[in-house]
């Protein structure tokens, strides 16, 4: 049973350990949407966030949460009315780049599940004071990457970490190694060149392979 400080975080953390890595997605033509989502839902990633920085990026998640077995959520939301225009597209859950009151609390409001941003200890104990103990850890790399991440396991050993910002694969692998994280954030899924080109193949083949890292079972 969770804790009352757990609670806040309880969905998220179901949702972050269906999959060692969450592709982190830009979708710029609505066209994009179902056979994106089709070709990681095949390659064994069903959990998909799709960021707020295009214009159909709404419709999207609309189009992308119809596909059986998808969980997609919103990312880049900085704001009360982000979180309610994701909720209304259909978003299982939110991803935001940092924190503040007002978008917590329109996600509390909204009964959107939050993945917030934390970038230093002060962020990550802010957080956790409000009950959120899952957070993604971002800019990762500019943030002092997997060395930060194992220092924060020490004194703040009751948060769990989905670390997203210049992951490639191979550093995935050692991020997933670390006992407070729960997946990683990656945008080399499906990168825009692929979208681009319609090449659902290599975007399911790069999904078969990363829900094969850290020896975690592929959802």
């Amino acid at each position: 049973m969770d804790s009352p400080r757990n609670l806040k975080s309880s969905r998220i953390i179901e949702i972050c350990r269906l999959c060692p890595v969450i592709p982190v997605l830009e979708v710029e033509q609505i066209e994009q949407a179902t056979p994106l989502a089709q070709a990681l839902i095949a390659g064994r990633l069903r959990v998909l966030e799709v960021t707020l920085r295009t214009d159909c990026a709404l419709s999207a998640i609309s189009e992308m949460s119809r596909v059986p077995n998808a969980i997609v959520g919103a990312g880049t939301l900085r704001t009360p009315e982000d979180v309610r225009a994701a909720k209304q597209a259909g978003a299982s859950f939110g991803v935001s780049p940092g924190a503040t009151d007002r978008l917590l609390d329109a996600c509390e409001e909204t009964g959107l599940p939050l993945l917030p941003g934390a970038a230093s200890a002060s962020e990550v104990m802010t957080l956790l004071e409000k009950g959120y103990t899952a957070q993604k850890f971002f800019p990762a790399e500019a943030s002092g990457g997997r060395a930060a991440l194992r220092s924060f396991g020490g004194p703040l050993p009751l948060v769990k970490f989905c670390p997203t910002g210049g992951i490639t694969p191979e550093k995935a692998t050692h991020y997933l190694e670390l006992g407070n994280v729960m997946c990683v954030g990656g945008s080399w899924i499906a990168p825009t060149s692929l979208l681009r080109s319609g090449n659902w193949a290599e975007i399911e083949t790069r999904a078969r392979h990363a829900s094969q890292l850290g020896g975690q079972a592929s959802c």
